[in-house]
């Protein structure tokens, strides 16, 4: 008999939960390893494959771009380092 993972009324999940995939390729995933690893609707995952496996882990939230802001030092403002680069805007 498999292990346990979450009972509730008559509802008995355990590891190994089986999901069907669709004709559209969409797998649910049971609600209660949603609630175990807070994925939320509207979450991003990222699928990949490991030894024949196929493995989702949660997508980083945040943008590449706004995860680097603050990180360089800037002599100036950006607009006025745009300006010195290309010339004031016309």
């Amino acid at each position: 008999m498999p292990k346990l993972l979450f009972s509730h009324g008559r509802n008995h999940y355990y590891l190994g939960m089986n999901a069907t995939v669709s004709e559209k390729g969409q797998v649910t995933i049971p609600k209660a390893l949603r609630d175990r690893l807070g994925i939320r609707p509207g979450q991003v995952l990222d699928f990949g494959e490991e030894g024949g496996r196929l493995v989702a882990r949660k997508a980083d939230d945040r943008d590449s771009v706004d995860a680097l802001y603050g990180v360089l030092e800037l002599p100036a403002r950006p607009d006025a380092l745009i300006d010195e680069l290309r010339g004031p805007a016309a």
